[in-house]
């Protein structure tokens, strides 16, 4: 990886107004360096355990209170493609793995199905699934602003961990939170964004093609499904 790579990784960092970043082999936190290159390297060493390990029994928002587990992600450390939704609901709260409810499930039989009719050996465990936020929202209603920039700074060191290939961004929570985009869903799926230098596609949440109504969704879905597996795994 370049130096130039390396900066880029650390820019979300920067964006958060995040003074310190971390070594994996060091227990010490290291200052913010006045070199980017320096800090890069620095953010380069991050991984998901010691993510994990960071967020620890968070109480940093409101979120915490309500919770049974924190619901960090799932899947593939080293995916070549990465879905963000929301945050946690019942069931996920209850096993504290993103994606298993009924939502979860039809996105299951999105990815593997689609792989499957398009000729791509691909498994949900291939991937990675994750959350804006990582603790159930009360009633899960839509997480506060607050709320998703104090996740946010975990979300967006995930994903620098792992650097996919491309992101596959679920409904507009997750939209707002990656490209910082108020625009609907709707008008913004099908089409390439991005998240850094890393490729996002933007489609519905599997919760609201579960919606009796909303057949032509769930046709433009897996339609957005296709386009970003063939990119990714083409």
């Amino acid at each position: 990886m370049t130096r130039e790579q390396l900066r880029r990784r650390l820019e979300f960092h920067q964006d958060l107004g995040v003074k310190t970043v971390y070594r994996r082999a060091c227990a010490t936190p290291v200052a913010h360096a006045a070199e980017p290159e320096a800090q890069a390297e620095a953010c380069a060493t991050d991984t998901l355990e010691k993510i994990r390990a960071d967020i620890g029994d968070c109480t940093r928002c409101p979120l915490h209170q309500g919770r049974n587990k924190i619901v960090f992600g799932v899947g593939n450390e080293q995916a070549k493609l990465v879905f963000v939704g929301e945050g946690p609901g019942a069931d996920e709260d209850a096993q504290g793995i993103p994606f298993v409810g009924r939502a979860g499930q039809l996105l299951t039989q999105m990815i593997e199905n689609t792989a499957k009719k398009e000729g791509i050996p691909l498994l949900r465990r291939d991937v990675y699934i994750c959350n804006v936020v990582k603790c159930r929202p009360p009633e899960n209603r839509t997480p506060e602003p607050g709320e998703m920039e104090i996740c946010g700074q975990f979300l967006f060191r995930q994903l620098a961990a792992i650097s996919p290939k491309a992101i596959c961004v679920l409904g507009g929570t997750a939209v707002r939170a990656l490209l910082q985009r108020t625009d609907g869903v709707t008008r913004l799926r099908g089409q390439w964004h991005r998240w850094r230098d890393i490729p996002v596609m933007v489609t519905y949440h599997p919760s609201y093609l579960l919606r009796p109504y909303n057949q032509d969704a769930k046709r433009e879905a897996w339609e957005d499904l296709k386009k970003v597996l063939h990119y990714v795994y083409d």
